[in-house]
């Protein structure tokens, strides 16, 4: 059985995350400890899938039209030809609430745009 290596999110080997630099023996934990912020850090971050599913927001369809070239700044297929239309799909997700909050009240919290290509 091969024992798996631990790395931190750049890649460097790490011998052992359980561990921690303290002061004395029940003492506060001091700044040194880097890689535990970072494994923190990344928990705190964590997609819940579960809360996924209770997020609102609103979307649109529409019509992406090329009006200039943007062959110096892009290789993708659809922003090289002038007057090109492509289907598009922009989401915006607001505050999560309750069933019965308004909606005209949220704040917009992100957005994503889609082309279908």
């Amino acid at each position: 059985m091969r024992k798996t290596k631990l790395t931190t999110t750049s890649g460097a080997p790490i011998s052992d995350d359980n561990t921690s630099v303290s002061v004395g023996e029940r003492g506060p934990l001091t700044f040194d400890n880097h890689r535990l912020f970072g494994k923190l850090a990344h928990f705190n971050r964590e997609r819940i899938p579960e809360r996924v599913v209770h997020a609102r927001g609103y979307g649109a369809f529409g019509t992406f039209r090329l009006t200039k070239s943007l062959t110096d700044y892009s290789v993708a297929d659809f922003l090289q030809t002038v007057n090109q239309e492509t289907k598009v799909f922009a989401r915006f997700s607001t505050v999560a609430g309750g069933q019965d909050s308004s909606d005209t009240v949220r704040d917009v919290r992100g957005f994503a745009v889609k082309f279908y290509t």
